[in-house]
C-alpha cells in the first residue's frame, strides 16, 4: 500500500519550484530595497500565543489551528499566519530597545490551517508578510502598501484592486461596537451559531462572516467610518493622501474588517480582478495592529504589516497569462567519448561549476547521440565535446545549440573562452 500525501498539502517538484524561487527572491529585493530585514520564527508556538494574539473569537482560533499537546503536556499549535510570532519574537528578544525605530521585518514560511482544501488554497500554504513595528507615522501605513503592491506589480500582474478602511482607535471601535450591537441584537436569531456567539464578545466579526454576508442586515450595518473620532478621522486621510502621493490607486470600503481581531485603524486588502481567478479574489490582507505588543507582553509599542499567499499569487499569475522569466536550463552539458575522456570529463565539470555556470554530464554509459539527446531536453546553451582526438590534442569542441556553431578550444582556456562567451 503507497503512502498518499496528507489532503490540503502539494509536493512542489522541479520545474515549478524554480517559480517559487524566482517570486521568494523578488520578494527579498524589494524588502532590501524598502530596508526590511528577515526574521524567522519557529513553526510552531505555544496555543497561547495564537488566542491572544490572533483573538479567541476568530475562526482561525475556533475551527482552523492545527494543535498539540508535546510529551511535557504543554499545548503547542502550527503557526497560522506569520504577525503573532514576529511580534512574539519583537518582544522576546526587546528589539523594542534597538536604537534603529521602527523595526521593520519580513518573513517567508509554510503557515498551517484546517479548511476545506480549495483552488489555491491549502492546509500548509507559504506565506510572505512584513511587519513595522514602532511609528504612529501614517506614512509607514502608505509604505507597507507600496511595497506589496510593488512586490505584484513587479511580477507582472496588473488586475489589482487596493481596498482601504479605517477601523480607528479604541474609542472609535468601542462607539461602532455599540452600534453594531443594537443593529444586529433584534434579529440575531436569524444568523448562524458563530454570528450569534460573536454579537457580545466582538460584533465587529458578524460583518466577516461568509455564510450570512448576503443577510438584508449586513447590507444596512454601520458602517466604521461614521464613528471615527477626529483623532482616527485625520489619520485615514493622511494615509489616503500619501497613497494618492505614491500613484496608488485605491478605493475605500467602510464595510472591510479584516478576519483577525488585533487590527485597528487602517485595514486594508489587494484583490485580483483577473477573469477566471475565482469567486475569492483577495490575494494579500493587513492592516494597524496598535496595541498587539502590549497584549503579549511587550511595552505599548504601534504596529502595521500584511500577509500574502505564494499559491494565490501563482493563480494570480496564471490567470492573467503572466510568464516568469525563470530559465530552468543548464549552461553546458559536457559529451564524453571513451574512457580516458570520460575520466577527464569529471575535472572539466567540476572546473566549470566552479566559474558559476550550470553544469551538466552523462552518468550512464549513453552513446554520444544520446548524450547529445539528453543535451537538449537539459536545454543546454553550449555542448563540449571530449572524445579521445580532442583529449591527445588537449581540446575540447564546443557546440552553441542555438546558433549551431562549433568551435575548437583548449581545455585550459574552455572556462575564459565561456566566460567571454
Amino acid at each position: 500500500m503507497s503512502i498518499q500525501i496528507p489532503r490540503g498539502t502539494q509536493d512542489i517538484l522541479p520545474g515549478t519550484v524554480e517559480y517559487w524561487q524566482y517570486i521568494e527572491q523578488k520578494a527579498r529585493e524589494i524588502c532590501r530595497a524598502f530596508n526590511y530585514k528577515e526574521v524567522r520564527t519557529p513553526m510552531f508556538e505555544h496555543t497561547e500565543l495564537f488566542q491572544r494574539g490572533v483573538g479567541e473569537t476568530t475562526d482561525i482560533v475556533q475551527k482552523e489551528m492545527y494543535t498539540f499537546t508535546d510529551r511535557g503536556d504543554r499545548s503547542l499549535t502550527l503557526r497560522p499566519e506569520g504577525t503573532a510570532g514576529v511580534v512574539r519574537s519583537f518582544v522576546t528578544h526587546k528589539m523594542f530597545g534597538s536604537p534603529n525605530q521602527p523595526t521593520k521585518l519580513y518573513y517567508i514560511g509554510p503557515m498551517f490551517r484546517y479548511e476545506r482544501p480549495q483552488a489555491g488554497r491549502f492546509r500548509q500554504f507559504v506565506q510572505f508578510g512584513v511587519e513595522a513595528l514602532g511609528s504612529n507615522d501614517p506614512s509607514i501605513d502608505a509604505e507597507v502598501l507600496a511595497l506589496a503592491m510593488q512586490f505584484y506589480q513587479s511580477l507582472g500582474l496588473k488586475s489589482l484592486r487596493l481596498v482601504v478602511n479605517s477601523l480607528g482607535d479604541a474609542e472609535s471601535r468601542q462607539a461602532h461596537r455599540q452600534a453594531l450591537i443594537d443593529h444586529f441584537k433584534p434579529r440575531i436569531g436569524e444568523f448562524c451559531s458563530d454570528c450569534q456567539n460573536r454579537l457580545e464578545k466582538n460584533p465587529l466579526r458578524i460583518l466577516d462572516c461568509k455564510k450570512d454576508r448576503d443577510h438584508e442586515l449586513m447590507k444596512t450595518a454601520p458602517a466604521i467610518t461614521d464613528y471615527l473620532n477626529d483623532y482616527s478621522r485625520e489619520y485615514f486621510e493622511k494615509v489616503q493622501k500619501y497613497l494618492t502621493d505614491l500613484n496608488i490607486e485605491f478605493v475605500v470600503d467602510p464595510n472591510l474588517v479584516r478576519g483577525l481581531d488585533y487590527y485597528n485603524h487602517t485595514a486594508f486588502e489587494i484583490m485580483s480582478e483577473a477573469e477566471g481567478f475565482g469567486a475569492i479574489t483577495t490575494l494579500c490582507g493587513g492592516g494597524r495592529y496598535n496595541g498587539l505588543v502590549q497584549d503579549l507582553g511587550g511595552p505599548e509599542t504601534p504596529g502595521i504589516g500584511f500577509g500574502l499567499s505564494i499559491e494565490r499569487l501563482l493563480s494570480a499569475l496564471e490567470a492573467e497569462g503572466v510568464e516568469l522569466p525563470v530559465d530552468t536550463g543548464v549552461d553546458c552539458y559536457v559529451v564524453s567519448l571513451g574512457d580516458a575522456a570520460k575520466d577527464k570529463v569529471v575535472s572539466i565539470v567540476n572546473d566549470l561549476r566552479q566559474a558559476g555556470f550550470v553544469t551538466e554530464k552523462d552518468y550512464l554509459d549513453k552513446k554520444m547521440k544520446a548524450q547529445f539527446k539528453a543535451a537538449d531536453r537539459l536545454e543546454a546553451k553550449y555542448v563540449v565535446v571530449l572524445g579521445e582526438d580532442e583529449l591527445e590534442k588537449g581540446v575540447v569542441n564546443v557546440k552553441d545549440m542555438q546558433k549551431g556553431d562549433q568551435n575548437e578550444v583548449a581545455i585550459t582556456e574552455l572556462v575564459h573562452y565561456l566566460t567571454n562567451l
